[in-house]
């Protein structure tokens, strides 16, 4: 026990100031209406009062404070256009398309030379692609055609090859082939193994993890993606399946984390998204608060895990009566990540429904945690459910230890409580001191694990896990801005700049742990060759001697430094670096993390994808040509996908989900979209700069129906369970100023 500290200000059993999970929420929506009065007395108010809300640092999960003027011409010519849309359409308008229709603006048609006209654009563009053609533009390339002169399968995912800065055009035609194959794996998993929470992709079959029909494991964990692929047939049918066939009455345990993350957290962000995505909501309208009523009722049966001596959950839940049970193994205590990975979810339904419950039931653990008093804010990856206590003393931010640091700073972000940002400066920091160290020759940055805890040496192993890290650090260094705003802000200095290149060099390792594999993909777990005694982490950081040049021979040079073992050689189609490529790439722009992640898409096609249109497959051994394969395809698969999307992808924007109504909610000097998703992009909090938003729920947009449909739930569930009504009085208070 080194240190402890307060900081809900809950601890205090004397103090009867001690605010609540619900004073917090009432507190914020009476802020909000005061400030939503005065919002609505003019136009010029509002943007005034939407520049304030975005400098303040009020609590969290305040209901938008700032609520413009809606009568001006250009909000009502934007409502018209989005009127349009009914969902049906084949292909709904991105953010930079305009309406159909010769005349822009307001029914005024514009005199345009023959250069701006619509003509002249088109000969302009037929001039270029045909001299784009002339010059072998359009060819397959070289690579990708065998010696028969045939082109090789991969050829059907793009032919596009890396190198270099790629026009528009070519990242386009990626984001496509990276759209099919996301598709090829839905759609044989629609085929062969419709509803079960397992599909074996090449023996076309599946499994149920719970009987009778299944948890809907990636049915549920897909919807979100489903959404912003705009696949709005899939997402039908899969609605109607959670809609008809989900049922949590089982008489089965589940594990507690899992299911908060993959399925709270799907039915929650699509929930959101369904509000926020034009022609994404069902065609019935008494359909509209399915994945809600689904998100409460599992929440609800999760609670009964909470109920430990201690307050940290139960490893496993009984869904049918809401049981917790204590781990199978381990000796019974509970994963350390998994107790605190399920805060952002609860978090949000918290804010959803009024229910203070679900909000005060996660932050409990974390007063627990915290008050261990772990040094340096590492923590060991085994606590007991019953005592509170740690068990054993292994650190490490792979399995079991890794997202209890990812949601240190996401908390920090979604809630803005700023213990929750000192908790992360202390983990980091100890991090530096403790974890860090250098491969022998080339001077690769490891993120490293001590066993026997901080007393105890030094192991220089990394999961692929490991590699969610270096893209939170410069999430947490940046707040989510591009870099080059970020270093305009008076806070930034020294410390910043070292852990950007922190953050690039444990990247640099991360896809060193797939370029060194003959198969381009990287193995579950990887070993380092260090110095005895190994070299330790000082600012400034020890830059690596290579740029993992492929030419380099297996065991040679740079490759030597890596080890993979046959027990650990085998990929589950991971999300972590990639998540990571997609932070380095938005936040300092470098074009090399965008190369990286085509470079693991195209490594996964070619070898991982099943005969016959199977879709894709975990492997079980990256170190051999062609891998063995495992026959089973993750969940987490379909959001790796759509990682890749998004990162191949130019901007990603608030205005892209929804132009004029995205709810925005402003939190301690950070503006983002309210979009929590349970692991790799689903966790991911897009702040101010990094995308543009309108800081409005409009009355008629996804913001204001969503609080008057939470009333109308509440009611329902009232009269249905006689539950006191006091949360539906504080959204009504909301409404009406």
């Amino acid at each position: 026990m080194y240190s402890t500290r307060d900081p809900f200000n809950l601890r205090n059993k004397a103090s009867l100031a001690a605010p609540t999970a619900f004073s917090l929420l009432q507190s914020a929506a009476q802020k909000t209406a005061t400030r939503s009065a005065q919002a609505l007395a003019s136009t010029k108010q509002a943007v005034e009062a939407t520049k304030q809300a975005i400098q303040d640092s009020d609590m969290s999960f305040a209901v938008p404070r700032n609520v413009p003027n809606f009568e001006n011409a250009q909000r009502r010519f934007e409502d018209n256009v989005w009127n349009k849309f009914s969902g049906s359409e084949k292909g709904l308008p991105m953010y930079k398309d305009k309406p159909t229709g010769k005349s822009y603006g307001y029914g005024v048609k514009s005199r345009r030379g023959f250069m701006r006209s619509r003509k002249g654009v088109g000969l302009i563009a037929l001039v270029v692609f045909g001299l784009l053609y002339w010059f072998g533009w359009s060819s397959t390339p070289a690579d990708l055609v065998d010696g028969t002169g045939k082109t090789k399968e991969s050829s059907s995912w793009g032919g596009l090859v890396s190198g270099g800065k790629k026009s528009t055009g070519v990242w386009e035609q990626r984001r496509q082939a990276v759209k099919d194959a996301f598709l090829l794996s839905w759609k044989a998993y629609e085929k062969h193994g419709w509803g079960f929470d397992e599909y074996h992709p090449i023996s076309r079959n599946g499994r149920y993890m719970a009987e009778p029909n299944g948890m809907g494991w990636i049915i549920v964990d897909a919807l979100d993606t489903l959404m912003l692929m705009n696949l709005t047939q899939e997402l039908k049918h899969a609605r109607e399946w959670v809609s008809t066939t989900l049922d949590y009455n089982k008489d089965q345990d589940v594990n507690t984390f899992e299911t908060t993350i993959r399925m709270l957290g799907g039915l929650l962000s699509a929930h959101y998204l369904q509000e926020t995505l034009p022609g994404m909501k069902p065609d019935n309208q008494k359909d509209e608060d399915l994945f809600l009523e689904k998100a409460d009722d599992l929440a609800d049966r999760l609670m009964g895990a909470f109920d430990s001596p201690s307050g940290v959950p139960w490893a496993s839940v009984i869904l049918k009566d809401g049981k917790g049970e204590a781990s199978h193994a381990d000796g019974g205590a509970s994963s350390t990540a998994e107790a605190t990975t399920l805060q952002l979810e609860l978090k949000y339904l918290s804010y959803l429904t009024g229910e203070a419950h679900y909000w005060e039931k996660a932050e409990k653990v974390m007063q627990v945690v915290d008050n261990n008093g772990a040094k340096d804010g590492l923590l060991p990856i085994f606590i007991y459910a019953d005592r509170g206590t740690f068990r054993g003393a292994e650190i490490r931010l792979g399995s079991r230890g890794d997202s209890y640091y990812e949601y240190l700073i996401k908390q920090h972000l979604q809630t803005g409580e700023p213990i929750y940002r000192d908790m992360w400066d202390e983990s980091l920091q100890g991090v530096k001191d403790h974890l860090l160290t250098y491969s022998k020759h080339s001077h690769f940055t490891v993120l490293a694990e001590r066993p026997a805890g901080l007393e105890g040496s030094l192991h220089p192993k990394m999961d692929h896990l490991v590699c969610f890290y270096p893209g939170t650090i410069a999430l947490a260094a940046t707040g989510g801005l591009p870099l080059s705003e970020a270093r305009k802000l008076p806070s930034w200095g020294e410390k910043q700049e070292e852990d950007i290149a922190l953050a690039r060099e444990l990247t640099k390792t991360c896809m060193g742990m797939y370029i060194v594999t003959p198969t381009g993909l990287a193995p579950e777990i990887a070993h380092f060759e260090i110095s005895d005694p190994p070299l330790i982490y000082h600012a400034p950081i020890l830059p690596s001697k290579s740029n993992l040049e492929k030419d380099v021979p297996q065991g040679e040079g740079w490759k030597s430094d890596f080890i993979v073992k046959p027990a650990d050689a085998h990929n589950l189609q991971r999300p972590e670096t990639v998540e990571s490529l997609f932070y380095m790439w938005r936040i300092t722009g470098d074009e090399v993390y965008r190369e990286w992640g085509w470079e693991m898409f195209e490594s996964f096609v070619k070898w991982t994808k099943v005969e016959e249109e199977g879709g894709f497959t975990s492997v079980g051994d990256v170190m051999q040509i062609p891998p063995p394969t495992r026959d089973n395809m993750e969940s987490f698969w379909l959001v790796c996908a759509f990682l890749f999307v998004r990162m191949l992808d130019g901007v990603l924007t608030c205005d892209r989900l929804r132009r004029s109504s995205t709810f925005t909610y402003s939190l301690d000097r950070t503006t983002f979209c309210l979009w929590i998703r349970s692991y790799s992009i689903r966790k991911l909090i897009l702040s101010r700069d990094l995308i543009r938003v309108r800081s409005a729920s409009r009355r008629g947009g996804a913001g204001y129906r969503e609080i008057k449909r939470g009333i109308s739930y509440w009611r329902r569930r009232k009269r249905r369970k006689r539950r006191n009504c006091r949360d539906i009085k504080l959204l009504q208070v909301t409404i009406r100023s």
